[in-house]
């Protein structure tokens, strides 16, 4: 008989974790998760506060603050005395040649010849320089200021806009008040209207300031290409003047220094709103030489200057042979007064919009 009160053998149990037999539908057990690291949470930078108030005006599309709302962000020194000297420069440029060609006699002689000369070709010539001076009004002086300030307004750039308007005002109040009130004409020459002052010419006055206010308003990559279009149209209308005995060389060469001299002026007295866009390879503390100007500009001013040398050289040359020294050329004393008056204009005119495009662009480097 068996004892059913003895103890049950030990049986051996499967190792955990082993897949003992064949049962049908037997699930292994699960490997055990490994433990995640715990890694501590990077809090994000806390957002700097506004200002309270709207935001900045921008000078573009992107969204960028005019640099006059940048702080520290003032006007340079050294262009600024530049431009002032300048100005001086061509104040007494003006003063020159009313005492070279106006009071003396040798010099009222050449003017006059170079009036008379205008006679030759008149005909053809005038049915070209018509148009042009019936251009210069009133009516074109508001226009070339209103799209002037227009262009500076829309910039975010109210000072600039009160430059262009002082420029443009300023330029053809000065030829005036020189014309009636400051300067006269000694009656040196038997002619009739001796000892009427025709110097400055006013025409040149407006389409030179027209010329040089824009030149100012619009951004920095356009001075370039506005200062080329602003030299010929200027160019083109005191030729025209010649041409049409309207004035002499030497009223057309005081009217575009009357404007230099304003133009100069008012880029002395830039300030913030004046700036430019800091732009790259434009640094502060650069110089006056090839760090302060763009390839495009140095490109374009010496172009200007080289058109200069060359037509100034012939003026010279032209003015030393009317007044008795130096070479002379093969034609008349009126119709070599009148060339040499003509390229003395454009070389001139060249030679101050060069000027006014190194000043401009100076002080308005950031």
């Amino acid at each position: 008989m068996t004892d059913r009160t003895l103890p049950l053998p030990d049986l051996p149990q499967p190792a955990r974790g082993r897949v003992v037999g064949t049962a049908k539908g037997y699930t292994p057990p699960a490997a055990p998760a490994s433990k995640a690291r715990r890694t501590r949470p990077v809090r994000p930078p806390a957002p700097r506060p506004t200002p309270p108030g709207p935001p900045p005006p921008s000078d573009d599309a992107g969204g960028r603050p005019t640099p006059a709302r940048v702080p520290g962000l003032q006007p340079r020194l050294r262009p600024r005395i530049l431009a002032s000297v300048v100005a001086v420069l061509a104040l007494w440029g003006v003063w020159a040649t009313w005492d070279t060609l106006v009071v003396s006699e040798r010099g009222q002689r050449a003017d006059q010849l170079a009036l008379e000369g205008a006679v030759n070709g008149k005909g053809v010539l005038w049915e070209l320089a018509e148009p042009v001076l019936g251009v210069v009004s009133n009516t074109f002086v508001g226009l070339g200021l209103a799209v002037a300030v227009i262009l500076a307004l829309a910039r975010g750039r109210w000072w600039l806009a009160a430059q262009v308007a002082i420029l443009v005002a300023g330029s053809n109040l000065t030829t005036q008040l020189l014309k009636h009130a400051v300067l006269d004409r000694p009656a040196l020459l038997d002619v009739p209207r001796a000892d009427i002052n025709t110097l400055p010419s006013g025409h040149t006055t407006v389409a030179a300031s027209v010329a040089a206010g824009l030149l100012i308003a619009v951004p920095r990559r356009w001075r370039p290409v506005v200062a080329v279009a602003g030299a010929a149209y200027t160019a083109a209308t005191g030729v025209s003047t010649l041409i049409g005995q309207w004035h002499r060389p030497s009223d057309v060469v005081a009217a575009v220094l009357v404007v230099l001299a304003w133009s100069a002026g008012v880029c002395a007295l830039s300030s913030p709103s004046s700036l430019d866009e800091p732009q790259a390879g434009l640094g502060r503390g650069a110089g006056l030489g090839r760090s302060a100007l763009e390839p495009g500009t140095s490109g374009v001013v010496g172009l200007l200057l080289l058109g200069t040398a060359a037509t100034g050289a012939l003026a010279i040359g032209a003015l030393g042979s009317v007044r008795g020294y130096g070479w002379g050329l093969p034609f008349g004393g009126d119709l070599t007064a009148y060339m040499g008056g003509m390229l003395g204009v454009i070389a001139v005119t060249l030679a101050s919009f060069a000027l006014l495009l190194v000043v401009r662009q100076s002080t308005a480097r950031p």
